[in-house]
């Protein structure tokens, strides 16, 4: 099977008959000279998910998020056993999720300002009737979240938000199978720049080296194709959580929004 990787080379998939270390040895060479040069910015890649930049002026941003700021505050404090989670961050998470738009729905049927998916809802409340309303979408979505900042306790912080956040984007069993991968090549698989390097060997292509880590031939949880769109989607939260930090200005409490919600 051969395809194209790197600015019209093209790499052919090889069958192994050798041994494991042969196996690491090609694919250490492929995350090397491939995947890493990729996710630098020396091979050019196509954005597949919008990435929002904090807004400025009187109808911009500042007065969407003026609007729900005190909220997210009391909710995060609520949480119990919240990990001492910046509510900023969750602030920048909604940006990037709807910026702010309280009767956002993604085309795959997420909803609300932080995006949940019907089935997430019902882990939180099976008899929920409006997923939509505010408070409810922010309260489920900083739930969601600290459950899936527990199951990577034995990452640094930074690393920890980082995989926290790609698990809030493409569920926490991609990122399990990326650490597998990450384990195999003999990588730290709790170090974020470990997963991202890691997250374009889940696509089919690596057929071969699926083989060698799965029984089943192939990732526990199906291949992964959309691992661009979880790279910007980290990338651009931490960049809008860093701006609010920055620019506490951004969302001061006295701010009027006079404008439309939508976006």
């Amino acid at each position: 099977m051969c395809y194209p990787v790197l600015r019209g080379v093209t790499v052919i998939q090889p069958h192994f008959t050798g041994s494991t270390f042969t196996m690491r040895l090609y694919f250490k060479i492929v995350l090397f000279i491939v995947i890493v040069p990729m996710e630098s910015g020396l091979v050019p890649v196509n954005p597949v998910h919008p990435v929002y930049p904090v807004l400025r002026g009187e109808r911009g941003l500042p007065g969407r998020m003026s609007q729900y700021k005190k909220m997210v505050k009391a909710e995060v404090s609520d949480v119990p056993n919240a990990f001492g989670i910046d509510w900023r961050l969750i602030m920048a998470i909604i940006n990037q999720e709807s910026q702010f738009d309280e009767n956002a729905v993604s085309y795959r049927g997420a909803q609300g300002l932080m995006q949940l998916m019907p089935v997430t809802q019902m882990e939180f409340d099976d008899t929920l009737t409006n997923a939509f309303h505010p408070q409810t979408n922010i309260k489920m979505g900083i739930n969601y979240f600290v459950k899936l900042y527990r199951l990577f306790e034995l990452a640094p912080k930074e690393d920890r938000i980082k995989l926290t956040l790609a698990a809030y984007n493409a569920g926490p069993s991609r990122i399990y199978d990326a650490q597998d991968i990450a384990a195999y090549l003999g990588e730290n698989p709790f170090s974020w720049r470990a997963i991202q390097n890691a997250l374009p060997l889940l696509s089919k292509r690596y057929y071969t080296l699926h083989q060698s880590i799965w029984d089943g031939g192939k990732p526990r949880n199906g291949y992964f194709g959309s691992w661009r769109q979880t790279v910007l989607y980290v990338q651009s939260v931490i960049k809008n959580h860093e701006e609010l930090l920055a620019h506490p200005e951004s969302i001061r409490d006295n701010f009027q929004f006079g404008g439309s919600n939508k976006y």
